[in-house]
């Protein structure tokens, strides 16, 4: 399943480019994945953002001051790697309790972790811009509320880009 769901992460980064990315477009993401976070009960916090500055953010009741250093973390790794955090994780291997990267790495889990949820702003000719990062649901949930939101953003139907376990 692992390298299902990884094979059908690649996929989702390949397809889920943008042509142009703004502000507005940041906020209507943010806005359908709060919408679907609400309708399905989770609790989570939305962070997008260039690299240069934070363009939307929300948290919803039931987080914790913990969430936005999550998102910082999965930010780091998004930038880092140009890759989605998910796709790390099964990539990496990395189970639960087992989120930092080797220690020959050089990267220090105060600032990177391996824990699914961010996702990278990809721009047509350009590469990675930016993220969008969601903590607080199952790793593969917070995975799948991001994709979704890209997904309504650009008119794809998001059920063609499912995981084998998201929801």
């Amino acid at each position: 399943m692992d390298a299902m769901n990884l094979n059908a992460i690649i996929a989702q980064e390949d397809r889920l480019v943008f042509s142009r990315f703004d502000e507005a477009a940041a906020f209507e993401i943010g806005t359908a994945i709060r919408d679907i976070a609400l309708a399905e009960g989770h609790s989570i916090v939305c962070d997008i953002r260039l690299w240069d500055r934070p363009l939307f953010y929300m948290a919803l009741p039931g987080t914790t001051a913990d969430n936005p250093d999550w998102v910082r973390r999965k930010a780091n790794v998004v930038r880092r790697f140009s890759k989605s955090t998910y796709r790390m994780v099964l990539e990496r291997g990395a189970g639960e309790g087992n989120r930092a990267f080797p220690g020959d790495s050089g990267l220090s889990p105060q600032d990177y972790v391996l824990a699914g949820g961010g996702f990278p702003v990809r721009i047509e000719g350009v590469g990675v811009v930016g993220a969008i990062i969601v903590s607080g649901a199952p790793e593969d949930v917070d995975h799948m509320l991001v994709v979704r939101g890209i997904c309504g953003h650009l008119g794809i139907d998001a059920d063609s880009l499912r995981l084998v376990a998201a929801e």
